[in-house]
This record gives structure tokens, sequence and C-alpha cells, in this order.
């Protein structure tokens, strides 16, 4: 009689490291930390089958707190970084942490080619839209006219738009959530991971130290409008796109864009290459070499 062993169920506690969080008490990275727990729960992969990179900031502290392999890396790095990973070890499940400084200002150059190359990782960004680590200075998405500890005329410059910069960058799945709705951040985070190609999700995470009040959880709760109660189609990019045009002044939460015929990841490109040239018995030194000539 033929027997089959059960595949292995894992709980959020599964993914939670011994390491305790030394956040400022009421920081939304506490939210976000749990959302994805939740995920990953749900996802089902051990958490040695998972990586996750991360770059410098309060954000950044995440991949010390979970079980999967952490790796923090340098200020703005993390996507490199993560997309070496993926090449190297594809069978990884690769996240990648960051927040809206580390993300759109230093390391702002590194997300159009991550998604043009559609390397399949996460990218999970904490936009709070001000440095909490370093004590509060503005940030590439602060909003123009605020003031902080180093500008106290007043920010002089249009905030960068994440969700619009994706999106024309040509991301294949953009989402939105916020720590004020556990349920659906888990959501978006667990379709974004199941997503095969580059994902982006953008956190509304309040910094409850330096940041605005109207960008705290409660006022998260009473601003939000879910996309699905707006009947918007996640198929429709141009749609996404002017809804994305409302950052800053609304807060939609959900999937704005999820392309139904995901393109080939660079990832597999690579491996389909590989393995075309290992069986034309072609050296591994030349591999790179054959494939950049084509």
């Amino acid at each position: 009689m033929e027997t089959h062993k059960a595949l292995p169920t894992y709980q959020a506690k599964d993914f939670k490291s011994d390491l305790k969080p030394i956040w400022c008490p009421g920081c939304g990275d506490f939210g976000v930390v749990q959302a994805i727990y939740r995920a990953l729960a749900s996802i089902g992969r051990a958490p040695h089958e998972i990586a996750f990179v991360s770059g410098i900031g309060c954000s950044s502290r995440i991949p010390g707190y979970t079980t999967a392999y952490g790796f923090n890396s340098v200020h703005g790095r993390a996507l490199p970084i993560a997309q070496g990973i993926k090449l190297a070890r594809p069978e990884l499940l690769v996240l990648v942490a960051g927040g809206d400084g580390d993300g759109f200002s230093i390391g702002g150059g590194h997300v159009p080619h991550a998604i043009r190359r559609n390397t399949d990782l996460t990218y999970i960004v904490m936009d709070n839209q001000i440095y909490g680590l370093t004590k509060g200075q503005l940030s590439p998405t602060s909003p123009k006219g605020l003031k902080t500890v180093t500008s106290e005329y007043g920010s002089f410059e249009e905030p960068v738009n994440p969700l619009l910069y994706v999106l024309a960058y040509g991301a294949n799945f953009v989402a939105q959530g916020t720590p004020a709705d556990m349920s659906g951040l888990a959501d978006v985070i667990e379709r974004a991971i199941r997503y095969p190609g580059f994902s982006f999700v953008n956190v509304q995470s309040p910094c409850v130290t330096f940041g605005m009040e109207e960008q705290q959880a409660k006022a998260h709760k009473a601003m939000m409008k879910p996309l699905t109660s707006l009947g918007h189609d996640p198929k429709n990019r141009l749609a996404a796109m002017d809804l994305a045009q409302k950052y800053g002044r609304e807060l939609h939460t959900g999937v704005f864009y999820e392309n139904p015929d995901p393109p080939r990841t660079f990832d597999g490109l690579i491996r389909e290459r590989q393995g075309q040239l290992e069986t034309r018995a072609v050296p591994r030194e030349r591999i790179f070499d054959q494939f950049l000539q084509k």
C-alpha cells in the first residue's frame, strides 16, 4: 500500500526569531513584520529556504527578527545583493526589505534595473515619509512644505511617488498596504511573494517618533480606501497609474497592478541558457560570455 508523507505546515511563530525588536513602541514596522510572518506561514516554505536581504534603516532590521537567512547589506544596495543571491541560489525564496530613503534615495538607481530584469524577488518598502533612524530628516517621500530638524523652512521639493515610479518602470506586480489593516497587508505580501517575477509592496508604516500626525495608524484606519471596494481592475496598468497619482493625498490599499501574463524572469532565462550551454558541453567560464553575445 502506497503512503504519502504529509507536507510540513507552518505557523507565523515559526518565522519569528529570538531577537527582540528595538523599534520605538508603536512603530508601524511591528505590524509589518507580523504581516510578513503570516504571509510566510501561508506560503509554506521552510525558513531555511528563504533569504531576506535589507539595506540600512529602521525597517532594515527585519531580517534579524525572522528565522530565515538574513543579510543586512549596505545603504541602498539591498536589491543588487538580492538579485545576486537569486541567481546563485534560484531555489531560494528571496525577500527584500527597505525604507523610502534606502530605496528611493541612495538606492533609487537600482530600482528600475531590478524591475526591467524581472528577477523573481519581492521588494517590501516601509514608507514613513521621514528618516527615522537618523532622527527625523527629510526623506525622498516627505511632502512638500514639511518642516523637520534640518529643514526649518520646510521642504522645497516635490516628493517621490513610489507607486507611480515602479509602475512607470514596468513593474508587473505593485501593491500597497498599511499595518492599520493587518489582514489586508498580510494578503498583499503573500500575493506578491507568490507572483512569478519582481513584485513591489509599498507599506505606509507610521513613524511614531518623527512622523506626521496624519500618517499614524489611527489616521490610516479612517482614510484608507481598499481598491477592491472601488471596483479597481488590477489588470489595468493605466487605471493603476491614475490611482497612483493620488499618492500622498489618499491612501489606497490592495493590488494596484498584477500583470495577468507574467513575463519570463531573468533568473529563469539564465538557468535555461545555462542548461542549453551545458548540454553542448560549453565550459562554465564561457556561459556568461555566450549569453552576452546574443
